[in-house]
């Protein structure tokens, strides 16, 4: 049901019908296989192209400079439309659309305002939240932990969802956060996430949420050789170290992709708990971990948050968490 209210959502009108061009899709620094963020982009494409039987063309990103460059070739072999995952490609679409008035741009993770450009964002702190919420009651100890990939405003966000709900299902839960860096290569850096992790379960933490794209791979590696818990984040990895992995902070990264390649709706879609948007993810590898009154007390969360009943902070528009 939230997979057909989230699909319904991105193709509300007013929508420009794609013609029968190759689509295209842009992945960011960390590559389509960082088993995160691109590669939910990626198995959205991967399931239109399954579907239709039509092919895209893609492009992964390992340099700032590529992003334009990658755009504006894909607008000049007639793709149409060219997805752009990540917040940093919001600049490169912004000039290229510009160039490319007749050709359809969408970016997730950031808002550009031309005619022929969809942004779409989500509402992470929502669902990291839910995450929040989980980590607090599975703790024994009381301490959790926040890693995050490059330290941008997004990112912030994640934590500071993360803080709150911890603190909302456990009032005197302490928060631990640290970020891997300023630049790019924050997000494909195992080596360094992994001592962050270790420096936290030193210091008494025991469940870490990592929102670092392919550097959460080594939290979670981390998390497995100290017997620690780790909670996944925008693809559901709960699969990756079934036993470690107390949930994913599911972002439909996937429904986004795969709906643009079929319809793009100018403007701004934001996608949050009601839309289906995000979520946490409990399937069977992490069925023995979620406690009954864990799941009871989410399911509540989550109906609280959509009513509005609870308020969760933005971190980017409030830029606190208090």
């Amino acid at each position: 049901m939230k997979r057909i209210l989230l699909a319904a959502t991105l193709a509300a009108a007013p929508v420009l019908a794609l013609a029968l061009a190759e689509p295209a899709v842009i992945y960011d620094m960390g590559g389509k296989f960082d088993k995160s963020f691109n590669q939910a982009g990626y198995n959205g494409a991967e399931k239109w192209k399954k579907e239709t039987g039509r092919s895209y063309l893609e492009f992964e990103i390992s340099n700032p400079a590529q992003r334009e460059q990658a755009q504006r070739r894909m607008a000049e072999r007639g793709a149409n439309p060219i997805v752009g995952i990540g917040f940093s490609q919001g600049s490169a679409a912004e000039k290229v659309a510009k160039d490319f008035p007749k050709t359809q741009f969408v970016v997730i993770d950031a808002e550009v305002k031309l005619p022929n450009v969809q942004s779409i964002v989500f509402k992470e702190h929502e669902g990291s939240f839910l995450v929040g919420v989980m980590a607090a009651m599975a703790s024994k100890t009381g301490k959790l932990g926040f890693i995050g990939g490059m330290d941008i405003p997004l990112i912030r966000k994640f934590a500071c969802g993360f803080e709150q709900g911890a603190k909302y299902a456990r009032p005197a839960a302490q928060v631990t956060t640290n970020m891997t860096g300023t630049t790019p290569q924050a997000w494909n850096d195992p080596a360094r996430g992994a001592e962050l992790a270790k420096s936290q379960f030193a210091a008494g933490v025991d469940v870490v949420f990592a929102a670092a794209g392919g550097t959460g791979l080594g939290v979670y590696q981390a998390a497995k050789d100290a017997g620690k818990l780790a909670i996944g984040v925008d693809s559901n990895q709960n699969h990756l170290h079934p036993g470690t992995m107390l949930t994913s902070m599911v972002k439909r990264v996937d429904v986004a992709v795969y709906t643009a390649f079929k319809t793009v709706t100018p403007g701004l879609t934001t996608l949050g708990l009601k839309e289906g948007g995000v979520d946490v993810a409990i399937d069977e590898n992490n069925a023995k971990l979620v406690t009954t009154e864990m799941k009871q007390r989410v399911d509540a969360a989550r109906a609280d948050i959509i009513s509005g009943k609870i308020k969760v902070i933005d971190f980017t528009v409030a830029n606190t968490c208090k």
